[in-house]
């Protein structure tokens, strides 16, 4: 029964020597052979012992051995009807890893809306003021449309975050065919890159077929051409490059842009993360895209990597699993065929 909980779990007798416990506690360090090593859980089962009353504490201890590391804890001890007790421990550092990031969240959304709201507010000002020259209010008003699109990105890119987050892409899939992605992902971009004199190329059709939203993938696809063509200079190339190997298709774009620091690379796909600010406020970037990319990816069973150089450009690579329809025969000797996708091991077993 132990080595099924999720929980670092111990058996262990009322004089607190450990009868039994799981691989989960060992990781963590919670017991040395047949004691506890923790002296507050130990102090806890001791309570438990003396009166028979189950308890639950939270306590943040020292990792053993070496104690450099802080665990938060969740520790629940209760007595079995053979005298015996049972502890189960949960480590709360995701936990609150995610209760962190989700804090954060809210905080940089309601921050970055703050920006072009007030915006919009200071130019109804400036047009209510300049109501009696023509010229000012045009100018302002084209500011105001400027800040209402870069607001409604925003809240597009949320809720399209949001969606992305609780959303399967199984439960409504379809053979997505790659080469017509990426034809109608460049043709959604073609007009933005050819305002800003950027030439879109593509190499050959690899004929790959991958398994998904096609919604989701057309949308990641995308954000990664925009993203390149708003960190590109006039003049330069954006290439799209597909192929498909080991029951992988992958589809790079490359641009040839200002590149990205080393030290930013780990941090790109995190939500609201610009490695140039100014930059993405003249582009009108919300910082979601790439967080989208991400989330797009990790649902169909993939991943999606960056290299990149300064002053030389950026490659971010989509790899996600190829859709393969394979063949097999009926009794009579006929051939049909039957859907399969390829997926990621620990997806397939669990």
């Amino acid at each position: 029964m132990l080595s099924v909980l999720p929980s670092a779990s111990l058996v262990v007798a009322p004089d607190g020597t450990v009868l039994r416990s799981n691989a989960r506690a060992a990781g963590l360090g919670l017991v040395n052979r047949d004691a506890v090593t923790i002296p507050d859980i130990v102090h806890l089962i001791d309570r438990v012992s003396d009166d028979g009353h189950a308890r639950e504490q939270e306590m943040r201890v020292r990792r053993p051995p070496l104690g450099r590391e802080l665990l938060e804890l969740r520790v629940r001890v209760a007595p079995l009807g053979t005298g015996a007790i049972l502890v189960l421990i949960d480590d709360l550092a995701e936990e609150r890893r995610v209760d962190v990031v989700r804090r954060d969240f809210v905080a940089n959304v309601s921050h970055e809306l703050k920006t072009p709201v007030g915006a919009l507010s200071l130019l109804a000002e400036a047009v209510l003021a300049s109501s009696d020259d023509p010229d000012q209010v045009r100018h302002f008003a084209e500011r105001m449309q400027i800040e209402a699109s870069r607001l409604s990105h925003l809240v597009q890119d949320v809720i399209d975050l949001s969606r992305l987050q609780g959303d399967d892409p199984l439960t409504h899939a379809e053979v997505v065919d790659v080469d017509e992605l990426v034809r109608r992902a460049l043709d959604e971009v073609r007009t933005l890159a050819t305002r800003q004199e950027i030439e879109l190329v593509t190499g050959e059709p690899c004929g790959g077929l991958v398994y998904g939203d096609e919604r989701q993938l057309l949308a990641a696809l995308r954000n990664l051409l925009i993203n390149a063509v708003s960190y590109s200079s006039s003049h330069t190339r954006i290439a799209v490059a597909t192929r498909t190997g080991d029951g992988i298709v992958e589809i790079a774009v490359k641009d040839q842009g200002i590149g990205i620091a080393s030290n930013d690379l780990d941090r790109v796909f995190e939500r609201f993360y610009r490695v140039d600010p100014a930059r993405s406020r003249v582009t009108g970037g919300t910082g979601l895209g790439l967080a989208i990319v991400k989330h797009v990816s990790q649902n169909h069973g993939g991943e999606c990597t960056v290299w990149s150089e300064l002053g030389v450009g950026t490659t971010f690579t989509l790899r996600l699993p190829t859709y393969t329809p394979a063949t097999t025969f009926d009794e009579t000797g006929g051939e049909f065929a039957i859907d399969v996708m390829t997926v990621p091991i620990g997806e397939a077993l669990t």
